[in-house]
């Protein structure tokens, strides 16, 4: 081999080793820069992490929630901070007034919510160290079609008769009926045992073996809230109803002497002539326990059936005064102006109704009817005895009383 061949070679292989160590080079170099990249991705997570704030914010319901309560479910809460501001709309942008807790962990609304519709949720707090946090959500309340309420009598800080029960009607049929009956609680001062009863899928009424205790105090629970009373409608109301019972007033009718014996706390207090239902048109006997009164008002027979052969009513007074309803069906206890004085105490002239004698304008404060008026509150009983006609239906009014206590439990559901 020459010189010339061998420098060549010699060169060749030198360029060759040389594209190698350049190789090698870059390799190591290729390593030192992931490396270095890993590095710094990892300060930067930690840089963030510190930068990030420790206050958790938590909605209810969650967000994209529907059917959800109208009573509790809507809250902020934070857990490692403190709320630094909560905003709540509806989907109109209206705005839902509430207050933050003493601590500042938790935030509700102030009132009730609205059904079928749909709120926006925004919150923001802070951490110990002033580092901030948002959360936001959104949800639909529980729509009238899936959900159900009970109206209930008598109301709310009221004083009311003896005889008074609790009556609740639904606006859904209730198929579990057990489910609804556990949500309500009914409990009395005085001690008694309270039972409901349901007259249907819409109606529960409850009450003791007994008429009230005078001047004891009944306390009613509505735990309903999300309470499954039929297959997808639940309850929305969570509520408590106190009320006041008053003196014991009953009154006796009777209407073969033809007169009303009105007793408090066992005693007669007044007699007092009346004229009840004529023998065409009997007044139902039994318990019966006044639900409304009415100064005047007016009554016409076409509403409870009492029509003329040409379709017309009976009879059509606008002014009757001094009426006290005591069935569903139309029965009432009212003044009388119309008939002779004489027929007081003496015939039995009504379409069934008890009539006392009274003065048109019902201001004339000398007449029976007056005076019966207004020593009459929601609740007193009222027993109508001797009229020939069949006892009243227990629901035929708020007259659970003339069911015994074993056909009462009997329509309980637990």
């Amino acid at each position: 081999m020459t010189d010339s061949k061998r420098r060549k070679g010699l060169m060749a292989a030198s360029a060759l080793l040389g594209g190698v160590l350049v190789l090698t080079a870059c390799s190591g170099s290729d390593d030192k820069a992931s490396g270095s990249g890993e590095s710094a991705q990892s300060q930067a997570d930690a840089a963030a992490a510190k930068k990030s704030s420790k206050a958790d914010i938590t909605i209810t319901p969650k967000d994209g929630s529907d059917n959800a309560s109208i009573n509790n479910s809507a809250a902020v809460t934070v857990s490692k901070g403190t709320l630094t501001g909560v905003t709540m709309t509806t989907a109109d942008g209206t705005a839902v007034a509430g207050a933050l807790s003493a601590d500042k962990t938790s935030w509700k609304p102030d009132a009730q919510l609205e059904r079928s519709t749909t709120y926006k949720v925004a919150a923001e707090a802070k951490d110990s160290a002033g580092l901030v946090a948002h959360e936001n959500a959104s949800f639909t309340t529980v729509s009238p079609t899936n959900s159900f309420i009970g109206t209930f009598t008598p109301e709310d800080g009221s004083t009311v008769g003896v005889g008074m029960p609790v009556s609740i009607n639904f606006d859904k049929q209730i198929t579990n009926k057990a489910a609804v009956q556990k949500g309500i609680t009914v409990t009395s001062s005085s001690g008694q045992e309270v039972v409901c009863h349901w007259f249907s899928t819409q109606r529960m009424d409850c009450r003791p073996e007994d008429y009230w205790k005078e001047n004891s105090t009944v306390t009613l629970k509505l735990a309903l809230d999300g309470v499954e009373g039929a297959s997808g409608v639940y309850g929305v109301q969570q509520k408590t109803v106190t009320f006041h019972i008053g003196r014991n007033q009953v009154s006796y009718v009777d209407a073969k002497t033809k007169e009303m014996k009105v007793t408090e706390d066992g005693k007669t207090i007044k007699t007092i002539p009346i004229s009840a239902g004529s023998p065409e048109h009997t007044t139902y006997e039994g318990i019966m326990v006044m639900s409304e009164k009415y100064k005047q008002t007016r009554m016409n027979g076409t509403t409870v059936g009492f029509t003329d052969n040409d379709g017309k009513a009976e009879y059509d007074i606008k002014d009757v005064p001094h009426a006290i309803r005591l069935t569903s069906s139309g029965t009432f206890l009212h003044g009388n102006y119309w008939g002779a004085k004489s027929v007081f105490g003496a015939v039995n002239t009504s379409h069934g109704c008890v009539g006392l004698s009274d003065t048109k304008g019902a201001n004339d404060t000398t007449t029976p009817a007056y005076w019966m008026y207004t020593h009459s509150i929601i609740g007193d009983v009222v027993v109508v005895s001797h009229t020939g006609d069949k006892t009243v239906a227990p629901d035929n009014g708020l007259n659970g009383w003339n069911m015994n206590w074993t056909e009462w439990k009997a329509g309980s559901a637990v």
